[in-house]
Formats: C-alpha cells, structure tokens, sequence
C-alpha cells in the first residue's frame, strides 16, 4: 500500500482483504502511467450481456455494491481511478444522442407539414396562374414603415396636396382613448387622390418619420410643384418641450428627403421689414401657398415659450398680425428687392416680413390666431387673400367684414358682406371652388369653435359658403344628412371638386373619431361616403399647354390650367355650382354669374376698380373644354356625350331670338301709333284753320277751346259781345288758350256730344316707344288706338 494512503475502515479492522478486493474489481492488471488517467469504473454494465446482468442482479444488491461505493479508499492507481462520479458522462452522452434523434427526426418531418393538401385521388397539375407572377413584381419588398396609419383621434397637423396626394405631417394624435400627454408627434402619411376610396377605409399610407423636423402642431405645411415646406408650429406642453432655433424644413418628393434651412432671415421689400431680421417660428395662424406663383403665406398667430427659443414662462404670449412670406426657390417676386429685373430665389427662398400694409396700422386691424387665409386669382394683378375668422382670448375677429390683401400691391383691405352671417368661430377649415368661366369663386367653410366662455368650448358641424365676389353668405342646409361629428382644430382640402377632412379636435363627448377621414361633395352639396377620384392618374402627369394635352397635375378647371397668375384653382376639376349658390348670384352651374360685383359697394382696392377674370368655357369648334361632374360619374371631353356648351349657347340664342322678335313686333306697332297720330293731328289743324275762317273774332286773335261743358250745351254766341271794342269775357271763363295737339277747336256749328277713345288715347302726348307708356313696356294700349282707328 502506498505510504500516506487513507485505509477503509474495514482493511483497519481486517474484515476485508485487500488483494481480494482488488482481485474481484480488476481481473486484468491496469498499467497507470503518471500521471494517472482516469479510466470508467470496472463495475459499469454496458460491455455486459443481458443473461450476466439477470444473473448477478442479486449480487450487486449485497455487499458487494456495498464495497463498490467506497472504491475511493482504495491505495492503489486503478481504484484512484475510479473515484470520479460513475454516471457523469454516461448522462451527458444519452442527452446528446436524444437531441441528435429529435433533430434528425424534426428535419425529416417538416417538410412533410409543409406541403400543400393532396386530393384524395391524385396530384392535381396546372399552369401557374399568371395573376400571382404579375402581383410578385408589383409588390417588391419593402422595408417596414415607422408611422402607424391607425390612430384613435388627430388634430391640429399639418396638410397639402402634390399631384394627387395629399401630405400629412405632424400634429397632435392618440392610439387610444385614455391618452391625455405625450400626444404631439412627427408623423409623416400619404392620402392617394387618383383612386377611389371609401371613407372606412382611406387610402392611407405611412411613411418613415423623419429625425430631423420636430415634433409640432398648429403650424403650416407649404407646396411647391416638387416640395413641402414645414413652416410654425408650437411644441409639447404635455409633458412640456423646450422648442429649438427655427429653421426651414424641406422635404424633396423626388429624392424623398428633408433638407434643413438654417438661420433663416428676411429681406427688404414692399411694405416690409428691412433685411437680415430673423424670421421667428409663429403657430397657430393661418396659411397657405400657390404653386403657381411659388409663394406661401401666414397670417398672425402667436409667440411664446412654446414657439420661440429663450422665450421665459414669465412673458405674456404675443399675438400677431404680420403677415409672413415666403418666396419658393427658382420663384421671381416683384415685391422683394433682392428679386427685382426678373430674378429668382436662390435655393433657401427669399422671405418678406410684411407688417405695414395699409390696415395693418390701423386699430380696426387687430390681432388674431386660429383663422383663415384663402386664395383667389382672378382679381388684381396677382390675386388676392381672404383673412377671416379667428381671434384672440377676449374676442373674436368680425365675419361679417373680411380682410382682403391683395398680393401684387402688398396692402390690406376691408370688405363687407351680405346675407346671414355664421357665428363667429377659431380654428375651422375652408377651401374655395372656382366656377368654370370664373365668374365665381366660392368659399366653403366647415366647424371650428367658440371659446367663450373660457373653458367650455362649444365645437360646431355647421357648413357655409361665401360666394366672391357678391361676398355672399350661404349657409348650407345639411338637415337631411349623416354629417360628421362637430369639430375643430381639422384641415381641409380640394381635390375633384370635393372637399377632404382630415381629423379635427371633437372634445370628450367621442372617445375615438378613426380614421377620421371625410368627403364632401362641393357641387350636389351632400357628404358622400367614398372620394371618387375624377382627375385620376393625369394628376401625376405634367401639362405642356395644348390643348389635347390631358395632362392635369392640379386638377383645375380644364379650361383654367395653367402655372402662373391667370391660371385657376387648384382642385376645381369637376366643380360646378350648386343650384343653392345659383339661387343667389344667378347663373348656371358652368358659370355665368349675375352678381359679379360686392353687395356692399367696396371703396378701394381690387373689387372697387378691378373685374374678375373669365375664362371661355367652349372651344370654337363647339367641343366642350370645361368639364363638369358630379360624384360618381365623369363627364369627358370631345365629341362624345352630352355637350352642355352646345345647350347652354342653344338656350341663349333661344332667348336671343325671341327677345328680337318682340322688339320687332313693339317697332311695328310703333310705327303705326306713329301714323295714325299724324293723321290725327292733320285732322285737327284741319279744323282749327276752318274755325278761324268762320269764326268773326279770329281776327282778334281769340281762339275758342272747350270749357267744363261740351260746346254743344251753349248758343256759342250767346255770350259774345257784339261791340267791337268790349272784352270777351265769357271767352276767357271758359277757358280760352291753347289746349295742345289734340284739342278740338269749337266753330259755329259746336262739337260732338262725346269724344272718341283714340282722341282720348292720343290726347296730351306723341307717341313713345320707350318709358311706362311707350309701346315697348305698354303695347296694349298703342294696339287699343291701332284697332280703334
């Protein structure tokens, strides 16, 4: 035994003989080298036969495991060997065995589950359906997008349309109802105008919400013919975000990426600040932008510790009345300075702070957020703007007087209205619709608000229309319809002649308003419950100004297309006057107004000195160049279908003719009354001059007219005075002077006991085609003296 070695128990008390021990557990000497390897235990089974196993069952039960289990007393190198855990790698092996089997097993069988069903009497073989290879190749793949389209509530974001798609960026949003904080976003969607959709399920797709442009809302979203630009806008409150410097944010369409415009500052200009001001972020005013010219606007607002960087929470909120604009790169703007002789600005635009345009100086001019600011061309030089609703916390801006600026002078001024006029109101939403000849233009306004008092405001769901430029009001009966849920704080826009609704704040009342989106049909006057797109794909095509071209990118009036300040509104294809808005300013629903002036006499600016701009509605060939349709129908061009020029020009020669041949009728009467009152006063003198023959006073001069009495009644010489130096007296009582053209001269044989009706219709006056008695507004009468003569 080695030295050191710890005996067992039972070799100490000699019980157990060592070499019997090792005898029984190692038949076969073990060779250990040194160091000594651990070899498996002599009393593991698996080079056993079953039979030996069965056999010494009973064995291993005894003493004999009993010895096995103090193996590690051994002294010498084998039992040493032995004293590790029996069972440890044998474990371990099996597990790795199972693993292995189930994965073989797993490997085998799945595709087994994965293959189609087969038929219970064979394997069915076809083409492949050619559907499924051309729905491969149009549906690429496509990286996940990062804005959820579905939302519980939105509101105060921010819209415009490109080429029949309209943006959404931004604003304020919930996923569920519960939601009071964390509601201002980055947003980015897309709304496809060029197809059909139910209002259920809009069009709708997200778009990756980008890192650089903040989170904000009740700011202005800006178009170009190829950009969106991200003007204003106030940050959280909820929890609380300190706003950052202000910078110009441009996303380009094409290369769909957002480009920064740093430092931003003005430039010298009509009515103006000077240059090199800084140009502050403003929110919750009013704006707008028209491609065509390539500028953008925004009226008022406000600036506080949510808009401005630095602003303390100690200074008031200022409300504004400035108006901001912004020229669009590659644009010309005559009213800029550094843009005079024609020039363009450079690709950060040209901005002009307008704070001195007429009215702006005045107390009438006030401050105001929440309103609106509408284009209409047309009038002016450039067109013009409508500033109207909106207010400040104590009051509320005046609806019935408008703010009209007119863009080519730069000046503000005042209009007054006419009809009934809509409740004041903050933060509704309106678009304008032009008629096909451009005789009207109509403003459709819809909800908003009032604050008053503080803390319960009263959202409305009211629709109204201001029809320029009679400065009408309408309001629009929607007694009869499923309208949408009143409303604030929404935006709307024109597409095909109907009116889209994007979200809007509806209070507590309505846990969830999703998706949020709503059509109104602009020309039928009624809420539809799909947008049914009329431009179609031609919205995304260019136009090269002929006129077979089909092309439409701003779905205008075919007749009013067009990239410059004679061009017509955008979205107005389709449009056409609503028989309620004809009622009032007359006309058709192509056009052709009566009222194409202000109810209210203006005193200056464009609608005082200016006409509206019409546009020719048929072509010279009798084809019809304006098109008109309603919902749900598309009314083309050519000589195909119902040619409504055609009727309308039929109508008015119609009209035309039968007004001629009344004309003609009146001349022909006339000249007859002409006639017999000639012969009447021949008649006449012809008896006059027999008086004065036979009468022996006419030589005196005396002339003989009919008193009270007919001279019938009286000797007519009765009453003379012989002698010829007496007064004639009785001449004189009865009347004696000039009794005019149709007075009967009374001779020696007295007058008729009555007098005829042509005396009488002719007595006093010659005839007259015009005026009350004339035979144009009177031919019953001069046909009375043609038929008495």
């Amino acid at each position: 035994m080695e030295p050191g070695r710890r005996k067992s128990v039972f070799l100490e008390v000699g019980l157990v003989d060592e070499s019997i021990i090792r005898r029984e557990r190692s038949p076969t000497p073990i060779l250990v080298s040194d160091p000594p390897k651990r070899i498996r235990p002599a009393r593991i089974v698996r080079f056993r036969t079953r039979e030996d196993i069965w056999e010494q069952e009973a064995d291993y039960e005894s003493s004999e495991w009993e010895s096995t289990s103090d193996s590690d007393e051994m002294e010498d190198n084998t039992s040493a060997a032995v004293a590790l855990p029996p069972s440890q790698h044998f474990n371990l092996y099996s597990k790795l065995y199972r693993i292995g089997l189930l994965a073989l097993v797993l490997a085998l069988a799945l595709p087994v589950f994965q293959m189609d069903s087969i038929s219970p009497v064979g394997v069915k073989g076809g083409a492949i359906p050619t559907h499924s290879i051309e729905s491969s190749k149009r549906s690429p793949l496509r990286k996940r997008e990062d804005t959820n389209t579905n939302i519980c509530k939105r509101w105060s974001h921010q819209t415009a349309i490109v080429n029949g798609t309209l943006y959404m960026y931004g604003g304020r949003s919930t996923t569920d109802a519960t939601q009071d904080s964390d509601t201002w976003n980055n947003d980015f969607l897309t709304l496809d105008l060029t197809k059909s959709w139910q209002i259920s399920d809009p069009s709708l797709t997200g778009l990756p919400r980008p890192s650089g442009p903040p989170e904000v809302a009740n700011g202005y979203l800006w178009n170009s013919l190829s950009s969106l630009f991200l003007y204003g806008g106030e940050f959280s409150d909820t929890p609380k975000a300190a706003p950052v410097a202000f910078s110009l944010w441009e996303y380009n369409i094409g290369s769909q990426q957002w480009i920064e415009h740093q430092n931003p500052t003005t430039s010298a200009g009509v009515n103006a600040e000077g240059d090199g001001q800084p140009v502050q972020r403003s929110a919750e005013g009013a704006g707008f932008g028209v491609s065509t010219l390539g500028r953008g606007w925004y009226f008022g607002g406000h600036l506080d510790d949510f808009t401005t960087e630095g602003w303390s929470n100690q200074i008031k909120r200022i409300y504004l009345k400035s108006l901001i604009e912004f020229t669009f790169p590659g644009a010309t703007n005559n009213a800029v300075e550094s843009l005079g002789d024609g020039q363009t600005a450079g690709q950060d635009g040209v901005w002009r702070n307008i704070t001195e345009g007429g009215l702006q100086d005045t107390a009438g001019f006030t401050e105001r957020a929440d309103g609106l600011l509408l284009y209409i061309p047309g009038f002016g030089e450039e067109g013009i703007l409508l500033g109207l609703a909106g207010g400040v916390n104590e009051s509320f801006t005046q609806m019935n007087v408008i703010d009209v600026y007119d863009i080519a002078r730069s000046t503000w001024y005042k209009q007054t209205t006419s009809g009934e006029m809509p409740k004041y109101r903050v933060n509704p939403c309106a678009v304008v619709a032009a008629a096909a000849d451009g005789s009207s233009y109509n403003v459709y306004m819809f909800g908003g608000q009032n604050l008053q008092p503080t803390g319960e405001q009263i959202q409305y769901d009211d629709m109204w229309i201001l029809s320029v430029p009679s400065f009408t009001w309408i309001e629009v009966d929607q007694s009869k319809q499923s309208i949408p849920y009143a409303r604030a704080g929404h935006t709307c826009n024109v597409w095909d002649g109907q009116m889209i609704i994007v979200g809007g704040y509806v209070g507590q009342e309505l846990s969830c308003d999703s998706p949020g989106i709503y059509v109104f049909n602009m020309s039928s006057l009624q809420w539809s419950d799909q947008f049914t797109a009329l431009t179609g794909e031609r919205a995304t095509k260019g136009w090269s100004g002929e006129e077979d071209d089909n092309g439409n990118p701003l779905a205008q009036q075919v007749n009013q297309r067009g990239f410059d300040s004679k061009a017509g509104l955008e979205g107005s294809y389709g449009y056409a006057v609503p028989p309620a808005v004809q009622s009032v300013i007359g006309g058709k629903e192509t056009g052709g107004a009566t009222l194409t002036a202000p109810m209210q006499t203006p005193t200056e600016g464009p609608f005082a000195t200016g006409k509206p701009q019409t546009y020719t509605v048929t072509g010279p060939n009798g084809g019809i160049i304006t098109e008109t349709a309603a919902s749900g129908s598309n009314t083309s061009s050519g000589a195909s279908g119902t040619n409504v020029g055609a009727i309308v020009a039929g109508v008015i020669a119609g009209v035309f003719a039968v007004v001629a041949a009344y004309f003609a009728f009146c001349a022909w009467v006339y000249r007859k009354q002409v006639r017999i009152w000639k012969q009447h006063a021949a008649m006449v003198s012809a008896r006059n001059a027999q008086a004065e023959k036979n009468d022996p006073f006419a030589a005196q001069g005396a002339t003989i007219a009919s008193s009270g009495k007919n001279s019938s009644e009286r000797n007519p010489l009765s009453n003379v005075n012989t002698h010829p130096g007496s007064a004639h007296s009785s001449h004189a009582g009865s009347g004696i002077g000039y009794a005019g053209a149709a007075g009967v001269a009374a001779g020696e044989e007295g007058r008729r006991s009555s007098v005829s009706s042509t005396d009488d219709l002719l007595e006093g006056q010659e005839p007259s085609f015009w005026g009350m008695q004339g035979v144009l507004l009177n031919p019953r009468r001069s046909l009375r003296v043609i038929n008495r003569d």
